[in-house]
């Protein structure tokens, strides 16, 4: 691992860093998913049931307010997580940039004597861009289950709100 770090150079130490926090995030929305929303839902939903008024201007108004906030609490850190998976392939470029200046830097020294040099700065040049496309890959797979996931539910709970209208 310690030589995988080391070939990447140091740019790999933040695809590193901020591949941790895209698991964090995605491990974080799917606890929130299936161990908290159900318990918030059903306060949702017995809070709605529990109103006698359901059909004035009022009630229709807390019935959208209470479907926004579990929409706010299904979506909430999506857009980070987005912003973390276009974040990732862009900073393995940053190191392909890097590497590419070592690759140059050896060559403006040594001339083209010294492949071994040559050859770290190339591997610095190639091991961060593949890092940092096969995190952004694995987290966009993620972030889109979770944003269907999120569109699904609410429309479940708009219709099973709904319902209870009638």
């Amino acid at each position: 691992m310690q030589d995988f770090m080391a070939a990447g150079g140091p740019v790999l130490w933040a695809i590193l860093v901020l591949t941790i926090l895209l698991w964090s995030l995605i491990c974080e929305r799917y606890w929130y998913v299936f161990r908290r929303h159900p318990s918030e839902f059903r306060a949702a939903l017995a809070a709605w049931h529990a109103r006698a008024d359901k059909q004035s201007w009022y009630a229709q108004s807390i019935r959208e307010a209470l479907i926004a906030d579990l929409d706010i609490g299904l979506r909430r850190f999506l857009p980070l997580l987005n912003a973390v998976i276009a974040i990732l392939p862009m900073t393995g470029l940053l190191g392909t940039i890097t590497g590419m200046i070592q690759v140059f830097d050896v060559l403006a020294v040594t001339g083209t004597g010294n492949p071994r040099a040559m050859a770290s700065g190339v591997s610095a040049a190639t091991v961060p861009t593949m890092a940092g496309m096969v995190a952004a890959l694995s987290g966009l797979y993620f972030a889109t289950r979770l944003n269907r996931l999120a569109t699904t539910e609410v429309r479940s709970i708009t219709d099973r709100i709904s319902r209870l209208e009638d």
